[in-house]
């Protein structure tokens, strides 16, 4: 099924399979976007920016072996490409 364009911060969890705090974190630490406001109240993250922004981690690379939401990301990251989310 694919995905929407844009999405709410519970849809975006969910589909990282983390908690929207984390989510909150995530961008805060620069992992994700910052998300987009689409008009009053209306606040979404686009998919694609998400996902280029995962992709563009390096995999085991030095920046994120220590940080655990970086590690999560790239774990959800992995799991996104593979199918597994």
């Amino acid at each position: 099924m694919p995905r929407p364009a844009f999405l709410s911060k519970k849809s975006l969890a969910f589909e990282l399979d983390v908690s929207e705090s984390t989510v909150d974190e995530m961008v805060r630490r620069g992992v994700l976007p910052k998300p987009l406001r689409l008009s009053t109240g209306c606040i979404r993250w686009s998919w694609e920016a998400v996902t280029a922004s995962l992709a563009s981690l390096t995999p085991g690379g030095d920046t994120g072996a220590s940080d655990p939401f970086l590690v999560g990301a790239q774990n959800a990251t992995k799991a996104a490409r593979t199918g597994h989310v």
